[in-house]
């Protein structure tokens, strides 16, 4: 069995980390076949959406396989983290959005996968955590940079000091996951958001998220000029005038990405 399963759908890829033995943690070689996937999307016109979740009812994602740590030399670790933290660059990267469908435990690397995603959608069971203090080490994988982002400095700090685990009502009151849904429905939810992402216009969002994302390292007149430049991309678009004529004559758009 492929320890990250890619399935197809009309418009949506839903990548299935694949070790529910072992809380699906990330092997060396989960991480290599992540990243693999990950370059294939980046230049994929058949995906506009990804969805990323974990296998089995328990874990989304419970970190860096410390087993296979154990076994690993110093020049081993530092390949490792290397590999992880550009593999989460990638999907935080990706010129479409990605959904994080965190149906379990997201801890350490976990966690840190779904921050590298640009939204997130949780079982009520989940929990969250940077947990790594408590072993001596730090956030490896972009954890200390992206959740200050999205929760602020002072939370964050807090979070990472004291090496807190929380829960996805929690992690949606201080700004961490967008949506907390039932038991058991969190694949359908983040689906149903793809969904809707879906019928919009793929060089639309790819510009879109473009824009947020690296006009929110910029001062506010830096961000509205890049803004502009990103807009201007759009204007001798296909999709954009297919927009305005199927405004016109009251039907949906149908966007090819041109």
């Amino acid at each position: 069995m492929s320890l990250v399963e890619w399935e197809r759908r009309e418009g949506i890829s839903v990548l299935t980390l694949n070790r529910p033995e072992v809380y699906n943690a990330l092997n060396y070689p989960t991480l290599q076949e992540l990243n693999r996937i990950l370059q294939e999307l980046h230049h994929s016109k058949a995906t506009r959406v990804v969805v990323i979740t974990g296998a089995g009812e328990k874990a989304f994602c419970s970190g860096a396989d410390l087993k296979e740590r154990r076994t690993m030399s110093e020049d081993q670790v530092r390949r490792y983290i290397h590999l992880i933290r550009e593999t989460f660059l990638m999907v935080e990267r990706l010129p479409k959005p990605v959904i994080a469908a965190v149906n379990g435990v997201a801890l350490g690397g976990g966690m840190e996968l779904a921050l590298a995603c640009d939204l997130r959608v949780a079982d009520e069971r989940a929990v969250f955590g940077l947990t790594e203090t408590s072993l001596g080490i730090i956030p490896g994988a972009g954890g200390t940079q992206r959740l200050p982002r999205i929760v602020g400095k002072a939370k964050a700090k807090e979070l990472i000091f004291t090496a807190s685990r929380i829960s996805a009502k929690e992690a949606e009151a201080i700004g961490l996951v967008n949506r907390v849904v039932e038991k058991g429905n969190t694949l359908s939810a983040a689906l149903e958001m793809a969904e809707k992402i879906n019928q919009q216009a793929p060089l639309a969002l790819a510009q879109a998220k473009m824009a947020i994302d690296y006009g929110f390292e910029m001062d506010l007149a830096s961000g509205l000029a890049f803004e502009t430049k990103a807009y201007e991309v759009l204007i001798p678009t296909k999709d954009r005038l297919e927009g305005l004529q199927a405004f016109k004559e009251k039907r949906k758009p149908i966007y090819l990405g041109e």
